[in-house]
């Protein structure tokens, strides 16, 4: 890797480094014009970090014990989906999560099934233990949900004023604060998933997760679905770019990853990002052609 500073002249600049990176990249980009770093006269690059909300309960089905054995090697995560399903004025929280279900029988690893002295039997040794495996091994369905974080100024990152990486480069700072909404969906959650494994007549023998733990909501960045930090919008005040995602400050500056979101679906964004810079790159296309940029 190269150690000495290099500059490159271009008509057009697209920063794709991911939401967190790319905000990263413009605080550390200072100059006398832009002293809070690149296209940041608004102030708010690194700010409305968000990521997905997410929580996870298993459950024991008896009904699945004894199953009939088939070939599933190679088979990946079921990742079966349930959309959203409830009226929010219902509820004490707005928008939705879905939920993801997975279970079956893959090739086992190590630590699979969570022991199997959690089972009736309580483990054992020999012939019988491994009866006891083939009998219950498939035998455990599980509930992911996987929500929509409300944006809020308590989340973002900053430059680290005392680290840096191996060029000398300040690197990231995190702030994190979920909300009451994000609680309280979480919350939702665990008690929906415990309700569908009793439906099922099974049992659930983790206990439900206590509001001082945060109903087992996952930590921010877990899910690893990290979006805003360069939101788009449409004043120049409250926001880092455009429509077009194209910096406020900079017209030949673009930015094409997660940072131009403005709120977490519940759902995987890599689409949604693909569709963005898509749009964006027809948009610098025709703007080239009529020489706007």
């Amino acid at each position: 890797l190269l150690s000495e500073l290099r500059a490159r002249p271009a008509r057009v600049v697209v920063l794709a480094a991911s939401a967190c990176e790319t905000a990263r990249i413009l605080l550390n980009s200072k100059s006398s014009r832009f002293p809070q770093g690149l296209a940041n006269t608004s102030g708010t690059v690194g700010k409305y970090l968000t990521d997905t909300t997410g929580t996870d309960v298993a459950g024991y089905i008896p009904a699945m014990v004894d199953h009939i054995p088939h070939n599933e090697d190679g088979v990946g995560g079921a990742h079966l989906y349930m959309p959203w399903w409830v009226d929010n004025k219902t509820l004490d929280f707005p928008r939705g999560y879905h939920i993801e279900i997975w279970g079956g029988t893959y090739a086992p690893s190590y630590g699979f099934m969570g022991g199997i002295q959690g089972y009736p039997p309580g483990g054992g040794y020999g012939r019988q233990l491994k009866a006891d495996y083939r009998k219950y091994y498939g035998a455990t369905i599980g509930f992911s949900g996987r929500g929509e974080m409300i944006p809020n100024a308590d989340s973002y990152c900053e430059l680290d004023p005392r680290v840096v990486d191996q060029w000398g480069i300040p690197v990231l700072r995190f702030h994190w604060k979920w909300s009451d909404y994000e609680y309280n969906q979480v919350k939702h959650m665990q008690e929906t998933f415990r309700q569908l494994v009793t439906a099922m007549g099974g049992e659930v023998w983790s206990p439900m997760p206590k509001k001082e733990d945060g109903y087992g909501i996952a930590a921010g960045g877990r899910i690893i679905h990290e979006l805003g930090c360069v939101r788009m919008g449409d004043k120049p005040a409250t926001s880092v770019l455009n429509g077009h995602c194209q910096a406020w400050d900079v017209k030949n500056l673009f930015v094409t990853d997660g940072g131009p979101f403005v709120s977490q679906a519940d759902k995987n964004p890599t689409w949604t990002i693909l569709a963005l810079s898509m749009r964006t790159s027809a948009y610098i296309a025709d703007a080239m052609k009529k020489g706007e940029i």
